[in-house]
C-alpha cells in the first residue's frame, strides 16, 4: 500500500545552497563534541533563517507535564525547514521534571507555569540533579540523551510524542518520525529510499544538539546515545557508525537541517552561531544500543548463506537453492578474506587462540578443506573460532545471570520439583548444569527497566524500556531443530523489543516481531507492518508491506520470473542503476553499509556500542553483528555484541540487564568524575516456582559444561543451532520476487529493485550451473 504525502516547505527558507564568506569547513574526524568554537564565519542570510526557524524560541512551542512521571514533553515539531513529508520529520523530546523550574509563557525568563499544556520556554534548573536507579548523577548539563531510531524494516514512521519511562533515570528521551521504503509523494514520486531514513534521524539530532546548546533543552550535547530494534536498531547502528561523515551532509542540506550548509566552492559548514560565537554541531553518537539490528545488507545474503551451508544436516527446500547457499558461502569465504581481518584478543577479553594469554592480534581468516572438515562443509579458520568463541560467551553470560531468576522452577534428575530450601542451597554452578540438563521451567526473568513495550512497537508512555520477556527464547517445541543439533525451548512467550520511541501515534506502529509456534523465530524485521498499513498475514512478498520477505519453507524459487535469464537480466538492469549513482554521486547501497564507515576517514567514532542479537532468531546472520564489533574494535570504540540464548527477533533485557544499567555503566566508565556503575550481583532464588513438570532444554548431548572451564561446543553444533531457526530462503534479502529490502534501494520512478552485487555476481558466473535448476 502506498501513502500518498504532499511535500510542505517552510516560506521563510527556500534556498538549500549558500554563498558563505570567509569561511572554512568545521569537519573534523578526531572531535565528537559539539561544544568546540570555530572559526569565524560570516552568516548568509538563508543560513541565519534556517536557524531562528529551527530555534525553539521561535516555534511556539508546547509543553506539557506528567505528575505520574514528573517530566515535561515537547509536543511535535518539525526538524527541519524544507520537510519532504512534514508528519515524518518531526521530533518530540521528553524530559526530567528535575530540569524544569517551568514554562516562560511571557518571555521574561521566568517560570509562569509549572503544571499543565502550555505555550512557552523551558526555564531550566541548572543545579538540580537526578540520580538514577543505578546510583549514577546527572544534572541538566551532563544528562545522556537517548535517540530511539524508529523504522522496523527499513519503514517509515510517523512522528510521535516522546515517552517519559527515561525520566527518572535522569535521561532525555528523543522519539522522531523518518521517511521510509512505503513513502510516495502525491505526484506519484516514490521517496524515502536509503538515506532517507538515516538522514532523517541525523537531522532530529541536529535538532535536538542545536536547542541544548542554545539553552532550550537540557541535556549534554557529547553524550547522545542511539537505540532502536530490527531495521531500528539497523539505523541505531548506521547513525552511530556515519558519525559526521560528509557522505550524508548534501541529503541533510536539502532537507534544511541546521547547522550543516554548503559553499559555493562545494565546501560543508557545520556549525552555529551561539551568543554570536560559531559553534561546531555534530549529528554523531556518544554510545549505540542496539537490538536485532539488521546491518549491513551490503554482505547479508552471504552471510545467511553462509550460516545455512554451514550446517551439513540443513534442507533446502530446493536444489536451486542449496546450490546458491553453496556459491554464496564461497564468495563470502572469499570476500572476508580480501579483508585482512584481524582482532586484538585484549578487545576480545579472552584467549582466541588458546595460546594461554590475551596479548596477541590474531589474523580472521576463512579456510577450506572438503576433506578435513566434513561436519562443517569444509569450513573452519580463525574467523571461524571467533564466531564459535562468542557463541560459547554468550551461553556462559546466560548461564552467569541464572542467579537473577525469580520464579522459575527447578528439578532434581528425576523430574521432581526442587523444595524451598534446596533451591535455596543451589550454587550459580548448580542452576548452571540444571540449565543445561534442562532441568527447569522458566519464570519471570523481567529487567530491572520500569516499563514493558510490547513488541518492540512504540506503545503508550514506555518508551525507552525493553519488555520483560519472560525467558528471552523463542516459543516453540524442539521438533524443528535438526538430528543431533540444539533443541527449541519451548517455555517463552514474544521475544520482545528494544525501546520504543514514546506514545504511540495514531497511525498505529510498526510491530518488531515475535517468536513464531515452530520454535524458531518468526520472519525477519519486516515480520511487522509499517506505521502506515495494516501489515497483516494477507500482505505477500513483492511489496514493500510484505510481512516478511520468501520464506525458508517455500518450493518455489520465483513466482515473478519464468526463466533465469528473465530473472537475471532484471538484477543487472537494477543494479547498474544503483552504480550509476544518484544525484549526489552516490551509491545507495553503499552509503547504507556501516562497515564503509567505521573508522574511515572523516568519521568520528562512538565511545561504545552494544548489540543484543537473539540467538535463535532467524531474521540475519550472527555473523553481520560480528563483523561490525570486530571493525569497531578495530577502530577504537568499546564494542560488545550479545547472542542472547534461546533469544528471538529484538530479545529482550533479561536477567538483571537494562538499557540504563549499561549506558549508566559506560557514563561512569567514560565520563571524568562520574559515579563507577557495576551490576549489583544476583541474590538466587530462596523459594521455587510453581510449575508441576520440567521444560526445559537438555543441551547436555552437545554442550558440555565444567564449572571451572564452563561451556564448550562445536561449530557444527552452533551452526545447528542457529539453521534451527532459519526463516528466509537464499537468497534472503535481495529476494528474487522483491522482499522488503528491496524497496528500500528504489529511485523516484522504480519503486524497487535489486541490489546485492555478490548475489549477481554468483548468478552471473554460475549461470549455467543455476538456470538448469531454477524453479525445476
Amino acid at each position: 500500500m502506498q501513502k500518498f504525502r504532499k511535500p510542505v516547505a517552510l516560506a521563510m527558507v527556500g534556498v538549500m545552497c549558500f554563498s558563505l564568506c570567509a569561511c572554512k569547513s568545521n569537519k573534523s574526524s578526531d572531535s565528537g563534541s559539539d561544544s568546540d568554537t570555530t572559526t569565524s564565519v560570516e552568516k548568509t542570510e538563508a543560513m541565519t533563517a534556517i536557524e531562528n526557524a529551527l530555534n525553539l524560541s521561535n516555534m511556539d512551542a508546547e509543553w506539557t507535564y506528567s505528575d505520574t512521571s514528573d517530566a515535561w514533553t515537547l509536543s511535535i515539531v518539525t526538524a527541519v525547514t524544507n520537510p519532504e513529508i512534514e508528519d515524518e520529520q518531526g521530533v518530540s523530546v521528553c524530559v526530567p521534571g528535575a530540569y524544569v523550574e517551568g514554562v516562560d509563557t511571557d518571555g521574561d525568563g521566568k517560570a509562569d507555569a509549572t503544571s499543565g499544556t502550555v505555550t512557552g520556554d523551558l526555564v531550566i534548573n541548572e543545579t538540580a540533579s537526578v540520580t538514577s536507579t543505578n546510583g549514577q548523577v546527572y544534572t541538566a548539563k551532563t544528562a545522556p540523551v537517548i535517540i530511539n531510531t524508529g523504522a522496523a524494516g527499513y519503514s517509515e514512521q510517523s512522528n510521535q510524542t516522546a515517552g517519559s519511562t527515561y525520566a527518572s533515570e535522569g535521561y532525555i528521551n528523543v522519539a522522531c518520525g523518518n521517511r521510509g521504503k512505503q513513502s510516495t509523494l502525491d505526484d506519484g514520486t516514490y521517496t524515502g529510499d536509503a538515506p532517507c531514513c538515516l538522514v532523517d534521524q541525523k537531522n532530529a539530532v541536529r535538532f535536538v544538539k542545536y536547542n541544548i546548546l542554545l539553552g532550550n533543552l537540557p541535556g549534554s550535547v557529547d553524550y547522545f546515545v542511539s537505540t532502536g530494534g530490527s531495521g531500528g536498531g539497523a539505523h541505531a547502528t548506521m547513525l552511530a557508525a556515519t558519525s559526521d561523515n560528509e557522505d550524508f551532509y548534501d541529503y541533510e542540506i536539502e532537507a534544511g537541517a541546521v547547522g550543516v550548509y554548503k559553499t559555493d566552492d562545494g565546501k560543508y559548514i557545520t556549525s552555529v552561531t551561539i551568543d554570536g560565537k560559531e559553534v561546531s554541531l555534530s549529528d554523531g553518537m556518544w554510545g549505540c544500543m542496539a537490538y536485532s539490528a539488521i546491518t549491513s545488507l551490503a554482505e547479508a545474503d552471504m552471510t545467511l548463506a553462509f550460516e545455512y551451508y554451514l550446517d551439513t544436516t540443513y534442507s533446502f527446500n530446493t536444489d536451486f537453492q542449496k546450490e546458491t547457499a553453496k556459491l554464496l558461502a564461497k564468495e563470502y569465504m572469499d570476500y572476508i578474506n580480501d579483508q585482512n581481518l584481524s582482532v586484538k584478543e585484549s578487545d576480545l577479553g579472552y584467549d582466541l587462540n588458546d595460546d594461554g594469554d590475551t596479548n596477541d592480534t590474531v589474523d580472521l581468516t576463512i579456510e577450506y578443506d572438503e576433506n578435513g572438515h566434513t561436519d562443517t562443509n569444509g569450513y573452519y579458520g580463525t574467523y571461524l573460532d571467533l564466531y564459535l568463541a562468542e557463541f560459547e560467551q554468550s551461553l556462559e553470560d546466560y548461564l552467569d545471570r541464572l542467579d537473577y531468576t525469580e520464579d522459575w522452577t527447578w528439578f532434581n534428575s528425576s523430574g521432581t520439583a526442587l523444595s524451598d530450601s534446596e533451591v535455596a542451597a543451589m550454587t550459580s554452578e548448580d542452576r548452571a548444569l540444571a540449565f543445561v540438563e534442562g532441568r527447569y521451567t522458566k519464570g519471570s526473568t523481567s529487567t530491572s527497566s520500569s516499563s514493558d513495550m510490547g513488541s518492540g512497537a512504540p506503545s503508550g508512555d514506555s518508551s525507552g524500556a525493553p519488555s520483560g520477556d519472560s525467558s528471552g527464547a523463542p516459543s516453540g517445541d524442539s521438533s524443528s531443530l535438526p538430528s543431533g543439533g540444539p533443541s527449541s525451548n519451548s517455555s517463552s512467550s514474544s521475544a520482545g523489543g528494544p525501546p520504543s520511541m514514546g506514545s504511540s501515534s495514531s497511525s498505529g506502529a510498526p510491530s518488531m516481531g515475535s517468536s513464531s509456534s515452530s520454535g524458531a523465530p518468526s520472519g525477519d524485521s519486516s515480520s511487522s507492518s509499517s506505521s502506515s498499513s495494516s501489515g497483516s498475514s494477507t500482505d505477500i512478498v513483492g511489496t514493500p508491506d510484505a510481512g516478511t520477505t520468501q520464506s525458508a519453507s517455500s518450493t518455489v524459487d520465483s513466482s515473478n520470473y519464468s526463466s533465469y535469464s528473465e530473472m537475471l537480466e532484471e538484477y543487472k538492469s537494477d543494479i547498474a542503476e544503483i552504480e550509476a549513482l544518484d544525484e549526489y554521486g552516490n551509491n545507495i547501497v553503499e552509503l547504507y553499509n556501516p562497515l564503509n564507515y567505521i573508522g574511515a576517514e572523516g568519521t568520528n567514532n562512538p565511545t561504545w556500542s552494544r548489540i543484543l542479537m537473539g540467538a535463535s532468531e532467524g531474521d540475519i546472520s550472527m555473523f553481520n553483528s560480528l563483523n561490525i564489533q570486530v571493525a569497531w574494535l578495530n577502530a577504537g570504540t568499546d564494542a560488545e555484541i550479545e547472542w542472547q540464548w534461546d533469544g528471538g527477533h529484538v530479545p529482550s533485557e533479561i536477567l538483571g540487564d537494562s538499557l540504563p544499567l549499561y549506558v549508566d555503566m559506560m557514563y561512569g566508565k567514560y565520563v571524568s568524575g562520574a559515579v563507577s556503575v557495576t551490576k549489583a550481583a544476583g541474590s538466587g532464588q530462596t523459594t521455587n516456582g510453581t510449575s508441576t513438570s520440567a521444560t526445559g532444554t537438555d543441551l547436555s548431548s552437545w554442550v558440555t559444561y565444567d564449572e571451572s572451564s564452563g561451556v564448550s561446543f562445536s561449530l557444527a553444533a552452533a551452526a545447528a543451532y542457529r539453521t534451527a531457526g532459519a526463516s528466509k530462503a537464499i537468497p534472503g534479502f535481495d529476494v528474487m520476487d522483491y522482499g522488503q529490502e528491496d524497496y528500500v534501494f528504489g529511485s523516484s520512478s522504480k519503486d524497487v529493485r535489486h541490489w546485492d552485487k555478490y548475489v549477481l555476481k554468483v548468478f552471473e558466473d554460475n549461470e549455467d550451473t543455476l538456470s538448469s535448476l531454477f524453479n525445476n
